[in-house]
Parts: structure tokens; C-alpha cells; sequence
């Protein structure tokens, strides 16, 4: 973000018994069509929540489902901003803090 600040992604959960009893918690980052400023990147973006729609995505037990989607909206490009990372961010491996860093190139 251009404010530098933390934000939300919209995003499913569930907790369901598999067939062998046990249970498994499971989760889903919602996609979306990119903005102008994804669109040179990626064909797809996760949607970003406003701030002000953060509250109503999450409180589902007060929330209709009509007014929860209407949170579904695209972010826009102009409160986005962007920075080369290393290729390193590919590898679930790795984990160390260099990750973000520069490209190594």
C-alpha cells in the first residue's frame, strides 16, 4: 500500500471432519479480476478489503451475505504500490529474513 500500513485480504475458513474422523482446518484467499496496476504482473489478484469493509467481512454472524459481498470489491490502483523481491519468496522453504529482499540479480 502507498500508506505503507497493514491491510486485510478477503479470505474463507472452515473446520470439517474428513472421512477418518479427524478434523481439518482449512482456508481460501478469495481471487479476483486484477486492477490496472496488477494487471502488467498477473492475471489475477487476491482481493484486498477496504478498511472500512473489514468489519462487516468478518462479522458473519451479523453480517448478510449480500452486504459481506458487496466488500468484494476492486482495490484501487491508486493506493497500491510495488517492489522487486527476490525469487527466493518461490521456495516455501525458505524462511529466513533476507526474503523479502532485493532481487539477487
Amino acid at each position: 500500500m502507498t500508506s505503507k500500513e497493514p491491510f486485510a485480504l478477503a479470505g474463507l475458513w472452515d473446520t470439517w471432519k474428513k472421512p477418518d474422523g479427524n478434523l481439518l482446518t482449512s482456508f481460501t484467499i478469495i481471487v479476483g479480476e486484477p486492477n490496472d496496476f496488477v494487471r502488467p504482473i498477473h492475471d489475477r489478484m487476491p482481493v484486498i478489503l477496504r478498511r472500512e469493509d473489514e468489519e462487516k467481512w468478518l462479522d458473519c454472524a451479523t453480517t448478510p451475505f449480500d452486504k459481506a459481498e458487496s466488500a468484494l470489491q476492486q482495490f484501487p490502483s491508486e493506493l497500491m504500490d510495488a517492489h522487486i523481491t527476490s525469487t527466493r519468496v518461490n521456495n516455501t522453504r525458505y524462511n529466513l529474513p533476507d526474503c523479502g529482499a532485493l532481487a539477487d540479480v
